[in-house]
């Protein structure tokens, strides 16, 4: 089947998706290091502090130590925009029209690369023509920044020497996440700022190995960034694998947010969940439960028997945690990393390659490929598989990327062959004119209308809904819902809601609340808190049976990634004692 794909369709779909719209091919032109190089730094709905601590000790030490300024763009007053020169509150769903405002006060103030853009570009007269229609005064009405805050930032981040855009979530899971990608590489590159120190278009990655699962094929293609629809990669494939070529889809299948609609159609009767929890991740959760209970066969390969979306298996296959095996993984800035095992796996779970391979003899195809049998023999398939890619390890070795401490990609057999030894940082992409993944070389440069398909408030659902990460978990809280200290400081979901239009409705601090969206109500707890405007709610999106009740299943036509960011809901009030015990139910699965 061509219908596989990967977590990263819910975190990092639509960045995959603007890299290769604009550059070719997927895969970050920055590095870490950049943030001790850079003159200016946007903040795109990131709040590093929460979502990715360790970064963010990197970057605060490079500012405290360079004083370049920092702007944040998000509707809420998050951890890094409290830290920030100047916050951007943007309304929610419209960072594609700050961007063609951003743009065209650089280019009505002379203030791009043309050199730059004549040496690396296609598409500038098209895309100049589309930001003329989104002055300072007219995008300030659509998203909610005032006209000389868009002239100022614009000139601040045209005017320095290298300039940053970082992003995560925010922009990412919106029904505009690729437009919103694809507009600060346009961003970037009118203002020189691609492959060059401290100047740089990077997403920052929103888990472990998100990287790998983009340039390993695990998103329904085929290794180091080859594509089903290509002729020419299906044929190196089959040659490499020993298979005929025709044996491959000649197109990708469905993105994990289509498989689901699928199973209710009928047209995928089974499915194999590995290391994912959709009862909770997913958005419009009781939609996915009745998808789930309509399979005819579910497999849940996981490491916890008490993953919410386990209730709907007929199968579970019990796997080894990361602790219990091998292999390699790969960051933000494309550096290769090692986990080496310190322990077998316990009682009779195994390893997933033990368990893909174990499956994969029982079919006749698999039994004519020449599975590899271990961790080493999977990372030798993957060197060979790299050489001539953008995602080029074939330098690598384990010992090589232990002495180092990760090594960053591409490094090639050829680079070790001259005798050089691999970078401890600041391995960029397209450092070199015209250096990009398109035939010709170029970059597109490419216009972005702005077309507003969001859910929006209304007299019915008066506030916007907006979720995401704390600090004190991951995800859908598989593991660290089992730490004592990160349930002791974040022990039951919440609502952070403005003091003001709390008092309108009458609601005090830590009570609780019933939000309803138009598929699904949740019961929380309230926090009054200052850093969500009148207008809007915040609630993390780690917790069994609540914001994703609520959230809205529209999906990006170019990533099909979901709008988890974009919702609109109402309150009401409960009963207090009958909605605590609710509360307590629905996190003791």
């Amino acid at each position: 089947t061509n219908n596989y794909d990967g977590n990263t369709t819910l975190c990092m779909a639509s960045a995959v998706s603007g890299y290769k719209r604009s550059f070719g091919s997927d895969g970050p032109p920055g590095c870490y290091e950049d943030f001790e190089s850079t003159d200016c730094l946007i903040a795109w709905g990131s709040n590093l502090p929460e979502q990715h601590p360790i970064i963010y000790w990197r970057f605060k030490e490079a500012q405290e130590k360079r004083k370049f300024p920092l702007v944040v763009v998000d509707p809420r007053v998050t951890m890094l925009a409290q830290n920030a020169d100047m916050h951007l509150p943007i309304t929610p769903g419209t960072d594609v029209v700050l961007m063609n405002a951003l743009m065209h006060v650089i280019l009505d103030e002379g203030l791009e690369d043309q050199d730059y853009i004549k040496a690396n570009t296609n598409g500038f007269e098209e895309l100049a023509a589309e930001v003329k229609n989104y002055d300072p005064v007219t995008a300030s009405k659509i998203c909610g920044i005032d006209e000389d805050t868009i002239r100022h930032v614009a000139r601040l981040y045209a005017k320095a020497g290298a300039a940053m855009n970082i992003w995560t979530m925010g922009i990412n899971q919106s029904t505009h996440g690729s437009d919103g990608v694809v507009g600060l590489n346009n961003l970037s590159l009118i203002t020189g700022n691609i492959g060059k120190k401290g100047g740089t278009s990077l997403s920052i990655t929103g888990q472990c190995n998100a990287m790998g699962t983009r340039e390993w094929s695990s998103c329904s293609g085929l290794p180091a960034y080859r594509l089903l629809e290509n002729e020419q990669d299906r044929e190196d494939i089959g040659k490499f694998w020993g298979v005929d070529p025709e044996f491959f889809p000649k197109k990708r299948g469905l993105a994990q947010t289509d498989i689901f609609p699928a199973i209710e159609t009928g047209k995928i009767k089974g499915l194999w969940l590995v290391g994912t929890n959709p009862m909770t991740s997913m958005p419009n959760t009781a939609r996915i439960r009745k998808t789930l209970e309509k399979l005819e066969c579910c497999v849940v390969q996981d490491s916890y028997l008490d993953v919410e979306t386990t209730q709907y298996a007929h199968i579970y296959l019990p796997a080894a945690i990361w602790a219990e095996k091998e292999g390699v993984f790969t960051n933000t800035e494309r550096r290769v990393n090692i986990i080496r095992k310190v322990k077998e796996p316990y009682a009779q779970s195994k390893t997933d390659l033990h368990i893909f391979n174990g499956l994969a003899q029982q079919f006749e195809q698999g039994r004519k490929m020449n599975f590899p049998d271990n961790f080493d023999e999977v990372f030798e398939e993957m060197r060979e598989l790299s050489k001539g890619r953008l995602v080029d390890i074939s330098g690598m070795t384990h010992d090589l990327i232990e002495e180092h401490k990760g090594i960053q990609w591409p490094y090639t057999d050829e680079q070790v062959k001259n005798g050089e030894k691999p970078l401890k940082g600041g391995k960029r992409l397209y450092t070199e004119p015209a250096t990009f993944r398109y035939p010709d070389g170029r970059a597109k440069l490419i216009p972005l209308p702005f077309i507003d398909n969001n859910e929006r408030p209304d007299e019915q659902y008066p506030l916007w809904l907006n979720s995401g990460r704390l600090v004190e978990h991951f995800h859908s809280r598989t593991r660290t819902g089992k730490i004592g200290n990160n349930n002791k400081y974040s022990p039951t979901p919440f609502m952070e809601m403005n003091p003001d239009a709390a008092a309108e409705q009458g609601i005090a601090h830590q009570s609780y609340v019933r939000v309803v969206s138009r598929r699904g109500d949740a019961i929380v707890m309230v926090m009054l808190t200052q850093r969500v405007p009148r207008n809007m709610v915040f609630i993390p999106f780690h917790f069994f049976d609540c914001v994703n009740r609520l959230t809205l299943g529209l999906l990006d036509p170019h990533s099909r990634q979901p709008a988890f960011k974009q919702s609109a809901v109402r309150i009401e009030s409960v009963n207090q004692q009958q909605a605590a015990q609710l509360n307590k139910e629905a996190r003791t699965f």
